[in-house]
């Protein structure tokens, strides 16, 4: 990676986008220079996603990139009145330390 481009300021400047397939979807943040974050989840019925999986290059870790796939996520389910089922490690313990989001977690 050059020296051009930190990855803390990469992860500040650029957004999280959304993809969603027909019974998947992913929240990704494109961190130049070939580096991607990214949270996948699977559609379980018509109102409960199940993140399945948190991933952040290990050059960018410890910048909250994680956080901001959350964060995203969170958002996006409020917004379509989505139940979560967190599976992977990162999304059982963003939820366990945000009570706040306790509306949100399916059953």
């Amino acid at each position: 990676m050059s020296d051009d481009v930190t990855p803390s300021a990469a992860a500040a400047l650029l957004p999280v986008e959304h993809e969603s397939g027909a019974g998947h979807g992913r929240f990704f943040i494109d961190l130049g220079e070939g580096f991607e974050a990214e949270m996948t989840y699977r559609k379980i019925g018509r109102d409960t996603i199940v993140i399945d999986h948190t991933y952040t290059p290990p050059e960018f870790r410890g910048r909250n990139i994680a956080a901001q796939l959350m964060n995203r996520a969170i958002a996006e389910a409020r917004t379509a009145g989505l139940k979560i089922l967190p599976q992977c490690s990162y999304a059982v313990i963003a939820f366990r330390r945000h009570p706040e989001w306790a509306d949100l977690l399916a059953q």
